[in-house]
């Protein structure tokens, strides 16, 4: 099978023991970090970045006041790892404390983002399963279908995300039991960011 062909085979002979070579040397110079590493398991370097979105909710099943969307914002911001100093302000809301169609939140706040990916001063982040809608029963949760649609495209694309489970079946008046869900693993704080320990 191999006849005539005996020049490539000296050289694989040649590159294997110093593949070898190269793979134990590796294994007994390198032990520690990789050690440290796997203790390290599911953390890492980030940094918190600043972001900004004005968001306007559009809802035809379920309709917020001003000040119920910016509370059930905070909380949602919270919950995917934002900074505990944000800032909302609701805006267009032509009531008081009265539902609205198209209420809408400014929100100032910082995020953590992998450190590769910023110049900030870095701290130790881990990695969280998160469940926006873990509060809610099943039909509480079909009811906020169209907050969670537009959650998934103005808010969540800010935010360092991973394992994303996402699914926002709307039908306008009828919500649709089993039909959303909201599920991610988002980067958080191991420990106090320093801003908020110099408040």
């Amino acid at each position: 099978m191999f006849g005539g062909n005996g020049g490539r085979i000296g050289p694989i002979r040649v590159i294997a023991p110093i593949t070898a070579l190269l793979v134990v040397g590796s294994l007994g110079f390198g032990a520690g970090p990789p050690a440290l590493a796997a203790g390290d398991s599911g953390k890492e370097a980030a940094a918190w970045v600043q972001k900004e979105v004005n968001f306007r909710y559009v809802g035809f099943t379920t309709k917020y006041s001003c000040d119920g969307l910016r509370d059930r914002m905070r909380g949602i911001l919270l919950q995917l790892g934002a900074r505990d100093d944000l800032k909302l302000a609701g805006y267009g809301c032509a009531g008081v404390n009265s539902p609205e169609t198209t209420p809408g939140v400014r929100i100032v706040m910082h995020v953590l983002q992998p450190a590769s990916a910023t110049a900030g001063q870095s701290l130790t982040a881990r990695w969280k399963s998160v469940d926006l809608l873990s509060d809610r029963d099943l039909l509480d949760a079909a009811r906020d279908c169209e907050l969670i649609a537009q959650l998934n495209r103005d808010v969540l694309p800010l935010f360092a995300v991973r394992h994303l489970d996402y699914s926002a079946t709307c039908s306008v008046g009828n919500p649709l039991v089993g039909g959303t869900r909201l599920k991610a693993d988002v980067l958080v704080a191991d420990a106090a960011p320093p801003a908020a320990a110099a408040r």
